[in-house]
């Protein structure tokens, strides 16, 4: 019993010396992610993104980096793109921003596993948004695409849609008036709180199998797993085989982030990283929803075409990173020791948590007072309908 409780201990204390690290982090990432949701507005979207021209790619890649990192509302917000009459292939790409090119994703990442990390899911994220457009462009019938436009009208309930359609309609007005009025601050409180709402399963899950992992798998085994004594091998299995554990691991990118610290420092290769956390697009409860979106022969094809994008990009930072020197000396002492750190003391962590901290009860506490619970009831529903009781659909 007691050589079973102890490793339980050390694998719990491990997850709650992540989460303190992870906070302020966080915090600070939905705060900006929820300032520029509401003070930028997307209402015209259809009309900005009309094909699947160079110029409409970039706007919809500067869209999403403006929007959600959650998985599930990226994939929702890119459908309810898709109905409102934008390209297909712009709304995926806007799709991908949401989740890879993100403020609070970016800030995580330096915060827990190094800024290296940060400036190759940027450009790995961008690579991958390009080969996403030019597969489409080469590979995807007219037919398969008009069909899956069809089927995205239809309306098929997935996850998120109330977020999406929240995110979707954001506020008219001048970017200043919005930021510095108390309407702006409402809207801004209920986007920063419904966004732990949608990631903090995730996260907490995320957290849990990292310190798991770190406490209770041996480093021998992600060394041979990800080839180590090997670097050429290594750097092509870690590209290929990182969207493959992100498929089995059913977090969104957030929630993948202290995984992908437990297995840098096992042994995957530095483009393994970021394939990995690029991977959270094809996980199986997302190739689900891409079923009931879009029907099943185009959900397959976006799987094949996302995997193929994430593996090129892997290889391309890998590629990259190393010849410019750029690629972080890898923590010594193996995941189990260092994947979180191992103690908490009163540093600028803890200063940054407190300080988050209160920004978080404040939220919460305008969140609550403004009709914010009333407003998360219907994100799973169809808010469209619910806004409309005239309608007479």
């Amino acid at each position: 019993m007691v050589t079973l409780l102890h490793p339980a201990a050390h694998a719990l204390w491990m997850t709650v010396v992540m989460i303190w690290q992870l906070f302020w982090g966080l915090s600070l990432g939905f705060l900006l992610s929820a300032i520029i949701e509401n003070v930028v507005s997307r209402k015209r979207m259809s009309a900005l993104l009309p094909d699947a021209s160079p110029r409409s790619i970039a706007l919809a890649s500067l869209f999403g980096a403006a929007s959600s990192s959650c998985s599930y509302a990226a994939v929702a917000m890119a459908r309810s793109a898709v109905r409102k009459g934008a390209d297909f292939t712009s709304s995926i790409t806007f799709q991908f921003a949401a989740t890879n090119l993100v403020l609070e994703l970016a800030i995580l990442m330096g915060t827990l596993i190094g800024w290296p990390f940060t400036a190759a899911e940027a450009a790995g994220g961008i690579v991958m948004i390009v080969m996403v457009a030019v597969l489409f462009k080469l590979f995807l019938p007219d037919t398969l695409k008009h069909a899956a436009v069809e089927q995205a009208k239809r309306g098929v309930a997935g996850r998120m849609e109330g977020h999406a359609a929240m995110s979707m309609d954001a506020s008219e007005g001048n970017a200043r008036t919005r930021l510095l009025s108390r309407e702006g601050w409402i809207a801004i409180s209920h986007s920063y709180v419904m966004t732990w709402s949608m990631l903090w399963k995730d996260i907490g899950v995320g957290v849990l199998v990292a310190g798991a992992l770190s406490a209770w798998v041996p480093d021998s085994f992600w060394q041979r797993f990800f080839l180590s004594g090997h670097p050429l091998l290594s750097a092509l299995w870690g590209a290929f085989a990182g969207p493959l554990i992100a498929l089995a691991s059913f977090t969104c990118s957030v929630g993948n982030i202290p995984l992908a610290g437990v297995l840098w420092r096992g042994g995957i290769s530095f483009g393994g990283v970021a394939s990995f956390i690029f991977g959270d697009l094809i996980i199986l409860p997302i190739l689900n929803i891409y079923r009931k979106y879009y029907g099943a022969r185009m959900s397959a094809f976006m799987f094949v075409a996302f995997y193929a994008a994430m593996v090129v990009a892997g290889l391309a930072v890998e590629g990259v990173f190393t010849a410019a020197g750029w690629v972080p000396a890898r923590p010594s002492g193996g995941s189990a020791a260092h994947a979180a750190g191992q103690s908490i003391t009163l540093n600028y962590t803890s200063v940054l948590d407190i300080v988050f901290g209160l920004v978080f009860v404040t939220l919460l506490g305008v969140f609550l007072r403004t009709g914010g619970p009333d407003m998360m009831r219907m994100m799973n529903g169809d808010p469209h309908h619910a806004r409309q009781p005239d309608s007479p659909h």
